[in-house]
Parts: structure tokens; sequence; C-alpha cells
């Protein structure tokens, strides 16, 4: 009785309603395995039996699929840092500061998302409309926390989106400085707490 080999598996029941968020999965385990490079549309297919020209009733090309990553991704984001906010509505903030730690804690649990979402080979926003919006309504989020802060009286004049971006080039560099272990945490909660004391610094320059 013969053994089957890799190439010789028998195709998976994928259908048009399941294959999409399989590829999707099975593309962010590729990039987990730190083996970005093999990352194609042919090797998911292999990966998963099915045949080769399967994934491709569903993403055009590389970018495609990487563009589809990062929207989940932004998607994601969006998720958890809205119900950060949600947690002190009415506590500008305490609600920076949660919605900040949330964005961090999103980037040390996804990394492979986050580096799609935002690294070097990051698929081109423009050409993916989609992409844009998700990065619109996560920034836009933040914005809006900075907006309550100022109409709270408790978050300085100013134009808010220079404000926002102020905040979130904080998190967004401390977000990398923690992947990139360049940072003297050894915990979770020793990132939270570094992460909360940065916002709460920031703030002596934000707040009132």
């Amino acid at each position: 009785m013969s053994t089957l080999t890799a190439g010789d598996r028998p195709a998976r029941p994928y259908h048009h309603g399941n294959l999409r968020p399989a590829l999707l999965a099975e593309a962010v385990r590729v990039l987990a395995e730190g083996d970005a490079a093999s990352l194609s549309l042919r090797e998911l297919a292999r990966r998963l039996g099915v045949s080769h020209a399967a994934p491709y009733r569903h993403f055009a090309d590389k970018d495609a699929l990487l563009a589809a990553i990062a929207q989940q991704g932004f998607e994601l984001l969006v998720a958890q840092v809205e119900a950060a906010a949600a947690q002190h509505p009415d506590e500008p903030a305490r609600e920076l500061a949660d919605t900040g730690w949330a964005y961090v804690r999103f980037a040390l649990h996804q990394p492979q998302h986050f580096q799609v979402m935002f690294g070097r080979g990051a698929p081109p926003a423009t050409a993916y409309p989609e992409v844009l919006a998700a990065g619109q309504q996560a920034f836009g989020r933040l914005l809006r926390v900075i907006e309550d802060g100022q109409r709270a009286g408790r978050i300085v004049s100013g134009e808010p989106r220079e404000l926002a971006v102020a905040a979130w080039s904080q998190v967004h560099g401390l977000a990398i400085l923690l992947l990139d272990r360049q940072l003297p945490v050894v915990d979770e909660a020793e990132c939270e707490a570094l992460v909360r004391r940065c916002v709460q610094i920031q703030q002596v320059g934000l707040g009132r």
C-alpha cells in the first residue's frame, strides 16, 4: 500500500464560502514561520491541498492577498481599540491610555498582521481603497478620542489631527521597539505598564 506524499494529498473540501478565510489564515501562518519569501498563492494552494488555480478565484495576485491581510488587521485593530475606548468614555486621559495599550497589545498579539499593515512590503493603500478605508477608520477612532477630550476641556486646543498623529506616533514607536525586543521588559504586564507610563508622560504636553 503506497504512502501519500505532501504533493499527493487529497484535496480538502474547501468551497467558495470558506477557502478565502482559509487562505488568509494559512498566509498568516507562513508569515509567522518567518518565511515571507515563500508566501505565494501557489504555495498556499499546496499547503491547503487545493488546486493551484483555486486561490486565484479569490485573489488576483500576492499583492491582493497581502492587501486582504492588511484589511483584516485593521478591522481587528478597530474592534480592539473600540472596546478599549468604551471602558472609560468620559475620562479622556484614561481613554488615551486604554486605546494606546490596545494598539500596542494588538501589535504584540498579531505581529504578522502588523507587519503587513505597516511594513516596507505593505501593499500601497492607494491601490486598495478597502485597505485605505480600514486604516482611516482605525485612525479616526483615535481622532475622536482627541476631539472628545478637547470638548471636555481635558486636552489642549489645537489641530486635532496633529495631536492624534503625535499620540499615534508614540504608541506605534513603542509597538515596534517592543516587537524588536529593544526595551527591557520581560512580560506583557511590564509592557502594559510601560505603555501607560509613556502615554501619561505625553499627556503632560497634551493635557491641561
